[in-house]
């Protein structure tokens, strides 16, 4: 069971080295970190019965992490009118 949840990190930090054309994919990708994540400390919970206010905190980040790239998604679509790294100007 565990090594499915391994598999998952693995397979979505690879989608995030792999797919870096839009932000919105790669966004994507973080939150499928995210969720394999937190499967893996859920099931570390449960197989060694420690509390979950960890999870609680733990989650309370992940989906800070999330707002905070979705604004951004939104101000660059704003500005740039599409989420294509490539469009922004780095000088």
């Amino acid at each position: 069971m565990f090594y499915s949840f391994m598999y998952m990190y693995m397979l979505s930090l690879f989608s995030l080295l792999v797919i870096r054309k839009h932000i919105f994919l790669c966004l994507l990708s973080l939150e499928f970190i995210v969720v394999s994540l937190l499967m893996m400390y859920m099931y570390y919970f449960l197989f060694f019965l420690m509390g979950f206010y960890l999870m609680v905190i733990m989650m309370v980040f992940f989906v800070c992490e999330g707002v905070l790239g979705l604004s951004v998604l939104v101000s660059m679509i704003r500005c740039y009118g599409n989420d294509y790294l490539n469009s922004m100007s780095m000088w």
